[in-house]
């Protein structure tokens, strides 16, 4: 897969601008706050319809104008398609493709993009929330269905979380309402952990080696980290926790729904309490550890970057495997944060079929030899020039 061009309409500082994507790798140069990042953040809206940068997509439209647009041809198995997206100030969103009308799941389903941006080195030093952020949008890429998934287990959850706040207002508690919203709760939370264990077993199995080329010897492991069902693995195990891992552990689904289930009762007094569901996908984190230490509390800055890279690139590949074509790459000024070992390593692994885009702020980080085959663009206030 590959896009041929990309037009933007008041989209952030960009007024107007017309890109020829129409080549294997592109380098995009500008200094900072010129627009290279609102370029690449487009194109992940054409791919996921979600900003990686802000929620509120009215911070997309220029201060000029009432709309933003963004447009843009691909090529997709042998086919050709033309995406069309726009936002409104009064909150208003359109998409089309070949120019009609279309639904945000059959949107989504076009292009696809692997995005690895410098906020992407903090991954293991942030938020759980963070985490939890870069997973789901992984796997929204492969299984269309789970940002569905996502909303509909978000809705129900606020819709209890009202219920219980209501309850600590006036001591008034619908309980069949409540045991609904529970159950609800349980069916698509469980199936949203189900898919998150078996995404990051997979990923696991491809990072694990590029990780230990990178490091040469260090062993990466991925663990989902579920409170119920760290519960469940101990009794499972009987006492052999530290011989464990949870992301090699065979849960089935009705496995995870039974342990939701158990947690959910044990902490309804919690829950009444607080005003809040307290147990779920919601609350879940990932941890990465490096020869058994966890890595956010023994692992430096550089061993946390050289996972994270692993991640980006297994990313990469389990797109490619499942879809069967090579997603579209984009890095956004993240070389300038990466050593010469890691930097070498990422611009060696790309496959010479997977379209690149690279934002940086000059060429210096580039070898000559990689340089010959790289469209460069330049970018300042929001325009382009060759």
């Amino acid at each position: 897969m590959r896009l041929r061009d990309l037009k933007l309409t008041n989209y952030r500082n960009c007024e107007d601008i017309s890109i020829d994507f129409n080549f294997n790798k592109i380098l995009i140069i500008g200094k900072n706050a010129q627009g290279k990042t609102n370029i690449l953040e487009s194109i992940c809206i054409l791919s996921t319809l979600k900003s990686p940068r802000t929620s509120n997509n009215t911070e997309l439209i220029n201060f000029n104008s009432d709309t933003a647009k963004i447009n843009c041809n691909l090529i997709k198995s042998d086919t050709d398609t033309e995406l069309d997206w726009s936002y409104s100030r009064d909150k208003k969103r359109s998409l089309a493709i070949n120019k009609v009308k279309t639904t945000p799941k059959n949107f989504k389903s076009v292009l696809k993009t692997v995005l690895f941006s410098t906020s992407d080195l903090l991954l293991l030093r942030g938020n759980p929330s963070d985490r939890r952020d870069w997973l789901d949008r992984a796997i929204s890429q492969i299984y269309p269905a789970y940002d569905e998934r996502l909303s509909k287990y978000d809705k129900i959850r606020i819709q209890k979380n009202n219920l219980l706040k209501d309850y600590l207002k006036t001591g008034n508690l619908n309980k069949t309402l409540l045991e609904v919203y529970n159950e609800q709760l349980v069916i698509t939370g469980s199936n949203i952990i189900y898919l998150r264990i078996k995404f990051l077993k997979e990923i696991e199995n491809i990072a694990k080696e590029k990780h230990k080329i990178i490091s040469e010897s260090e062993e990466l492991r991925i663990d989902y980290d579920c409170s119920f069902l760290n519960s469940e693995k101990r009794e499972v195990e009987s006492g052999e926790l530290n011989n464990f891992q949870l992301s090699t552990f065979n849960f089935q689904l009705d496995q995870i729904s039974f342990a939701f289930k158990q947690s959910i009762e044990e902490h309804t007094d919690e829950e009444l309490r607080r005003g809040q569901t307290c147990v779920g996908p919601h609350r879940d984190d990932i941890i990465f550890y490096i020869n058994g230490n966890e890595a956010v509390k023994f692992a430096s800055q550089g061993q946390q970057r050289t996972i994270v890279l692993a991640l980006k690139l297994s990313e990469l590949d389990i797109i490619t495997q499942k879809l069967g074509e090579e997603p579209v790459l984009l890095l956004d000024d993240v070389l300038a944060e990466l050593d010469d070992i890691r930097q070498n390593y990422l611009l060696k692994s790309i496959n010479s079929n997977t379209q690149t885009i690279i934002t940086s702020v000059d060429t210096i980080l580039f070898e000559d030899e990689f340089l010959k085959d790289v469209k460069i663009y330049k970018i300042e206030n929001g325009k382009m020039s060759n």
